[in-house]
């Protein structure tokens, strides 16, 4: 049975209908909120996460948007593909509309640091034959000499767009668009072999808004908060495009600002009496691992109406807890909106409306594995309590159909959510084959389609769409996207005793996180002597250099016995069962125990070692409190002990002079301690201080010279 998931209430019972703009386009959107609100302020970047501010009204940011995009024109851009080459702020926003106003494709791209391997970017450009990249003078020249060591890249038209003055706007000439006109490719995270970029057309995004709308009870009141990555599907439309649908306020700050002290984002929605905010599941979960009782106090979250949980698995634990945590705060159940999405669907597919209770409904899960639904009681034994993921508000239809038969599965059964709907996009950019396979399915049983393939499985529950996990191999870790094809690339050429085309990555939840697992079949002239250890490190080294993963398990094979097809590819699913039951043929492996230390004990002495310094470590100068300087040593200890803290191993396993990489330091956990550690020295720490100094040793060395230096002066020194 076909299920519409249309909702009670609405004025148009049509279940089929479209929804209508009274603009066509984001062109037309934006022209006509500079003309009729053109003082008012359309986002605000907290430079510092905090309070410093920049902003731009909507007249501001579309003549800044004709300025370049009658850049682009002069150099004749209309037609094709430019790189959005940004860090987070709003020159990205005034860059992706210079692309619309130009009729220039945008591809959001996050830029490489300096010296970061290209093989992502080069894919994309490549895919995407780009031929313009646009992005900051600051970022251009990191880059320059990693882009002209690469033809595909040495061949870019590069443009830093920060210094155009809006004189030139004159120059811009208004093309005819459409709301099937493209505006930009979104390339989903992940595979630098075959990368493939969504193609979202201006009625796609404006569809996607509508649908956003009317679940999320946006108006003149409302207020958003977001420190969500602009190059990324929701970060763009929810914290760019929602924004100038309703003509409401947005606050944005970098990623980095989170993840460094995620105190700043609850902050600012307190400070702006934000009614809107979002984030993947691990956000909130670090929110209520990092913010201290004290801290609670100060925060007045009651104006938070709609706190979106989206972008990987929506854990029941998480939510309640951070509900309970941040209930003295304001903060109610009722405010978040669990969601499902994809890039493929421009964004979302199902949201639980504002004001709703989210759905937890409770399952059997050893029947949920045979991908039956069956009710169980909440701490039944062998149960699983999954999150209602909401419903569609416009024309999106929703079919849970068996994978293999392609025939609608019968309810209470598992199945793949197929989706179709105006927000659907048309398909892979010059990917003909992938497009009729992902987007142009048909039920077999009804002839009904087409059909997007999600790739995802789960079952609808009176309307609401749970899902329950996934059959493609992407790894989501973090809410990002990770393709195994490319990890195990990086493992097989890790070190010389694995195979080649013999392994598999996957994750698994291990204590309600996901995490990665590999597993990789040894040469065969290396199984007598074979120094697991030495192959263990240079698998995680290079998987955290290369990805900013996070290694939880390495498993090594013998030769030839890594599960396969019949046709000889590697059974990733095969793989992972094996692992979890432990049938593969094991000759040396690897495990991150997480019980191996008392990581309470570790806490309270990561806490009392912070304290000390900081009340004992003080002198009366001139009838002044100044605090001394921190020595290598204090710094070297702060340092193992935190590190061991985040990764959960024992401060004797870590070596001062080991790479960062060798103990799988991941972007995620290297900014959260660059902010801890900025914290505690009292010092402003870049977020890539732990690329830039490899080592304990070589950290410690320059923080120590820092901190003298900090001694003599009132104010932080940027390092």
């Amino acid at each position: 049975m076909l299920i519409y998931n249309k909702p009670e209430g609405l004025m148009d019972n049509n279940l089929s209908s479209v929804p209508t703009f009274s603009e066509a386009t984001l062109v037309d959107l934006l022209r006509k909120r500079a003309q009729q609100q053109p003082r008012q302020v359309a986002y605000t970047f907290l430079v510092d996460g905090e309070t410093e501010e920049v902003n731009l009204t909507y007249q501001e940011l579309d003549q800044k948007a004709r300025s370049l995009a009658g850049v682009l024109q002069s150099m004749k851009a209309t037609g094709e593909r430019a790189l959005l080459l940004y860090p987070p702020g709003l020159e990205f926003i005034t860059a992706f509309f210079g692309c619309l106003y130009a009729g220039v494709t945008a591809v959001p791209v996050y830029p490489p640091r300096r010296n970061q391997h290209l093989a992502r970017l080069q894919a994309i450009v490549k895919d995407a034959q780009a031929s313009f990249a646009l992005t900051t003078t600051s970022v251009l020249t990191n880059i320059e000499h990693s882009l002209k060591q690469e033809p595909e890249l040495a061949a870019l038209d590069c443009i830093a767009t920060e210094n155009f003055t809006n004189n030139i706007a004159q120059n811009w000439q208004p093309l005819k668009i459409s709301s099937d006109t493209l505006a930009f490719l979104q390339y989903t995270s992940g595979s630098t072999g075959t990368p493939k970029g969504v193609m979202v057309s201006h009625g796609n995004l404006l569809s996607n808004s509508t649908d956003l709308d009317r679940g999320w009870d946006h108006t003149s009141e409302s207020v958003i908060v977001t420190w969500l990555p602009t190059f990324h599907d929701m970060g763009l439309i929810y914290g760019v495009i929602q924004p100038l649908y309703k003509a409401i306020p947005c606050y944005m700050m970098a990623p980095t600002s989170f993840l460094q002290r995620p105190m700043r984002w609850l902050e600012a929605i307190s400070r702006y009496k934000a009614t809107h905010s979002g984030a993947p599941n691990f956000a909130y979960q670090l929110c209520v691992d990092k913010v201290t009782r004290e801290q609670l106090a100060t925060l007045d979250l009651s104006s938070w109406r709609m706190a979106l949980n989206g972008a990987e698995p929506v854990r029941a634990d998480v939510l309640k807890r951070f509900a309970e945590m941040f209930k003295p705060s304001g903060f109610n159940l009722r405010s978040f909106c669990p969601g499902y999405g994809l890039a493929e669907a421009t964004l979302k597919v199902t949201a639980t409306r504002a004001k709703d209770l989210p759905t937890f409904y409770t399952v059997q899960s050893e029947a949920l594995r045979q991908n039956r639904v069956i009710e169980a009681q909440e701490q039944e034994p062998g149960s699983v309590t999954l999150v209602g993921c909401g419903y569609t508000e416009i024309d999106t239809k929703i079919a849970i159909v068996h994978p293999e038969s392609l025939a609608t599965c019968p309810a209470g059964e598992v199945g793949e959510i197929w989706v179709s709907g105006s927000t659907v996009a048309s398909g892979y950019w010059m990917r003909t084959e992938a497009t009729e396979q992902t987007f142009g399915a048909y039920l077999v049983d009804t002839g009904v389609g087409p059909f997007l393939r999600t790739g995802d499985l789960g079952f609808l529950l009176d309307g609401e769409l749970f899902v329950t996990g996934r059959i493609k191999d992407v790894i989501i870790i973090r809410g990002q996207n990770h393709y195994p094809q490319d990890i195990e690339l990086t493992v097989q050429n890790s070190h010389s005793a694995l195979r080649p085309n013999c392994g598999a990555a996957f994750s698994v939840e291990v204590e309600g996180v996901e995490q990665l697992i590999i597993v990789q079949e040894v040469e065969r002239s290396y199984l007598r002597q074979l120094d697991v250890d030495e192959v263990v490190k240079a698998i995680r080294q290079a998987v955290s250099e290369q990805h900013q993963l996070q290694v939880y398990a390495v498993v090594l094979l013998k030769t030839a016995s890594v599960p396969k097809t019949s046709s000889g590819k590697i059974q990733r699913q095969g793989c992972r069962d094996g692992f979890l039951n432990g049938s593969l043929d094991v000759i040396g492996d690897w495990t991150a125990n997480l019980r191996q230390i008392d990581l309470s004990q570790l806490q309270q002495e990561v806490e009392a070692q912070c304290d000390s310094v900081h009340s004992e470590d003080e002198s009366q100068v001139d009838g002044e409190s100044l605090k001394s300087a921190f020595t290598e040593e204090m710094i070297v200890t702060w340092l193992v002990s935190h590190l061991a803290l985040s990764l959960r191993v024992s401060p004797d396993e870590i070596d001062i002079q080991e790479p960062f990489a060798a103990y799988g330091l991941d972007s995620a956990v290297a900014v959260s301690m660059t902010g801890e550690l900025a914290q505690w020295t009292g010092c402003e720490l870049e977020p890539i201080l732990f690329w830039k100094y490899p080592n304990i040793e070589a950290l410690a060395q320059y923080l120590a010279a820092q901190c003298l230096l900090l001694q003599s002066i009132t104010s932080p020194v940027s390092v």
